[in-house]
């Protein structure tokens, strides 16, 4: 079995055997503008069969395996939106791993970016858990919702520009629906950056006229209506950033725990833990491209 068939019982599949699917880049266009709800959006995104390449990949890896997942049943299907319906804070990603959330079902679960990202949303209070192992494991998030630029596990975590520019109305559509309660955007990594700009654009937030260069803890305001919105850059933490130092848990907390100073409504609000080097607001400012 290549991929889970929706509606058969798989943890928090948002899908049902009737979820229309969207086969080419028009109907994910149709079928994105259509969708009235965050619970029909994100069913119909996790059907969608737009790209052959990514399709015949995140399948193809499924029937595969990795070895030390030999005995699990993969996933196989794009990766919808996953989190609170009234975010204050977005956490914006490439696209999913391919034995991560092309395996789990969820996006960032399951595979080493992820269990450091959940760290760090559990010790600044933005999950329930310190780590996300599958669908169905319990972990929530806390104002927060996470969403990828492209919904498939691509080959070489690569995706390519029509690729993305596909998935493209998925993104802008789900952004909408989250808008009025968003203040805070972060985007993993150079590509989700440049990816995210002009979906917020599209989505109907007030952005600037150029988009600045991307780097750790670099702040852009933004606007929704009357209500400011912040874009927050932040090194994604891929096994290569994390090994090599570039990426630390200190700078991924501090980056997470500017967010929620600047987006979270509840002031009651506190971080599990004081990151221990850098205070919330004061991540550095890296400005070397990251694209992983």
């Amino acid at each position: 079995m290549s991929r889970v068939p929706p509606g058969t019982g798989w943890p928090d599949d948002p899908a049902r055997p009737d979820t229309p699917v969207a086969h080419d880049p028009l109907e994910v266009a149709a079928l994105a503008t259509d969708s009235g709800t965050l619970a029909e959006l994100t069913a119909r995104q996790s059907v969608c069969r737009a790209c052959p390449r990514l399709v015949e990949w995140r399948e193809s890896v499924a029937d595969v395996k990795r070895r030390a997942f030999a005995e699990e049943t993969y996933w196989g299907r794009p990766i919808a939106g996953w989190g609170d319906d009234r975010p204050h804070t977005l956490i914006v990603g490439l696209a999913p791993a391919a034995h991560g959330g092309n395996r789990t079902g969820r996006i960032f679960t399951g595979d080493r970016s992820g269990d450091w990202l959940f760290a760090s949303l559990y010790r600044t209070g933005l999950a329930v858990q310190e780590t996300s192992v599958r669908a169905g494991d319990g972990q929530r998030l806390i104002g927060a919702r996470m969403m990828a630029a492209v919904r498939c596990a691509p080959p070489a975590n690569k995706p390519t520009p029509e690729e993305r520019d596909s998935c493209f109305p998925w993104l802008t559509r789900e952004l909408a629906l989250v808008a009025e309660s968003t203040r805070v955007v972060v985007a993993l990594g150079g590509f989700a950056w440049q990816a995210v700009w002009p979906a917020l654009r599209e989505a109907g937030f007030t952005l600037p006229r150029r988009r600045p260069p991307f780097g750790h803890g670099v702040e852009v305001p933004l606007s929704y209506g009357s209500a400011p919105v912040t874009l927050l850059g932040c090194y994604h933490p891929s096994q290569q950033n994390t090994f090599t130092g570039r990426v630390t848990a200190e700078m991924l907390d501090a980056v997470f725990a500017r967010a929620v100073a600047l987006g979270c409504p509840h002031p009651g609000h506190h971080p599990r833990r004081t990151p221990p080097s850098t205070a919330a607001g004061e991540a550095p400012a890296h400005t070397a491209d990251d694209r992983l």
